[in-house]
């Protein structure tokens, strides 16, 4: 080793400084006994030809090199993938915006192809004047943008019985954050006219989908007049077919299977419709065999997606970046803390930025690592004060049959080769 690496470097900068010295240093040596490096010497291919005009990209699709960075599936979580999911590769991507093309799936019959020109959204119901809106419609209202995370309620639940997917991807990849342009739903509410009799507070809508399973839910007038979204666009662009395109409904900080998509009807209710959908499903069985109901927010979470089981340390001992994502249906992450010792002591993370209202938060932890095991641990807390959990605690309150709502501490083992698996610590 350089005489230079004895000894901890004063600060990470000179310690970067210096690595560069080394790297200089260890250059000359090696052509005084290999000759020149090739990389520096030589006129490379990629700087003695022509590149790619502009008519081969139409569309930008990321380059050939990035080609592992893509959604996947866990083939034995359903019995068919029309209805099943997909991961969002989250322990390859940084900052907080999903790409679409990256965003995780989730269906029930399948993604269907609607046009524009077919489509049709119903307002019926408790309302003064049913109305059925087409897409230029609603491109005519005055329209929002908003940036929100979705999770799937299931996210992580595999792990309530103890560790079983090795990957950020997989244990915690049910989410995606992106910027929504719509119309609120309470705009178009109002253009119907609510039932002027009856008390809006007690009142109900329930949405349905375009596509053969509807995923029919019901949703708390509250709520639906609160920031509810009828979208059209994501990042700037169309939703993708796998999405909802043409139209989904956003219901910002609660679960996933609420954000219907290919949204065709709203109807006010004077109640909840109790349908498939929240009873039979996405309720959270306790030990004693009851059932948690109406469970629609996500609680504070977060997960360390590098260094994890897909993203391992590659560059050896020193300056290292530990990095992943908290958010909170209850509105914006105030702090992240991360743990390298299972949870005995923690480290304030720093947040890339202010934290935003029911959105993903970025945080970094810039640390040195030096070569020993890590048990690798980030901890969430909201602006209402709510603390992320132990799997302990959840367990305490709700057993082990549940598979929605799993919001505990994540645990990533790392090894002295740099290598991490996912774990469980007691």
């Amino acid at each position: 080793m350089s005489e230079f690496f004895k000894g901890k470097p004063t600060s990470r900068r000179a310690f970067l400084r210096g690595s560069a010295a080394a790297a200089a240093g260890a250059v000359t040596a090696g052509a005084a006994k290999a000759g020149p490096d090739p990389l520096i010497t030589e006129v490379q291919p990629w700087a003695s030809g022509l590149g790619e005009g502009v008519d081969a990209t139409p569309y930008g699709l990321p380059i050939e090199y990035e080609s592992d960075v893509v959604r996947r599936n866990v083939e034995w979580l359903t019995a068919d993938t029309i209805s099943s999911i997909n991961f969002t590769p989250i322990h390859a991507l940084d900052g907080t915006i999903t790409p679409q093309g990256c965003a995780f799936e989730r269906h029930h019959s399948g993604a269907i192809d609607l046009k524009k020109e077919d489509y049709r959204l119903m307002i019926n119901g408790l309302v003064d004047t049913p109305l059925v809106f087409t897409y230029a419609d609603l491109e005519r209202f005055p329209r929002e943008n908003h940036v929100y995370f979705c999770e799937c309620a299931a996210n992580t639940g595999m792990e309530w019985a103890g560790a079983q997917l090795n990957g950020a991807q997989f244990t915690h990849g049910m989410i995606h954050n992106m910027e929504y342009t719509g119309v609120p739903l309470r705009t178009l509410l109002e253009e119907a006219g609510l039932d002027a009799a009856g008390v809006l507070d007690d009142k109900w809508v329930y949405v349905e989908g375009a596509d053969a399973s509807s995923n029919g839910r019901s949703i708390p007038m509250g709520k639906a007049l609160g920031d509810c979204l009828v979208a059209f666009n994501a990042n700037g662009e169309a939703l993708r077919k796998e999405h909802g395109y043409p139209v989904r409904l956003v219901v910002p900080g609660w679960e996933g299977n609420l954000w219907v998509k290919w949204l065709r009807r709203v109807e006010v209710t004077d109640g909840p419709v109790e349908s498939r959908e929240e009873t039979s499903k996405y309720t959270d069985t306790l030990a004693d065999g009851t059932s948690r109901k109406w469970t629609w927010v996500m609680d504070a979470k977060s997960v360390i997606t590098s260094p994890s089981p897909q993203s391992p340390i590659t560059h050896g001992k020193g300056p290292l970046v530990i990095t992943g994502l908290a958010w909170s249906g209850h509105g914006a992450i105030s702090r992240v803390d991360v743990s390298k010792d299972g949870g005995k002591t923690w480290q304030t993370a720093r947040l890339a930025r202010e934290g935003e209202a029911k959105a993903l938060t970025r945080f970094y932890l810039d640390t040195e690592w030096d070569g020993e095991e890590m048990l690798l641990q980030s901890r969430a807390m909201d602006e209402t004060g709510y603390v992320q959990p132990t799997k302990a605690q959840l367990r305490e309150v709700r057993g082990e049959n549940s598979i929605y709502h799993n919001n505990c501490i994540q645990t990533w083992w790392v090894r002295p080769g740099g290598e991490a698996e996912n774990v469980e610590v007691s």
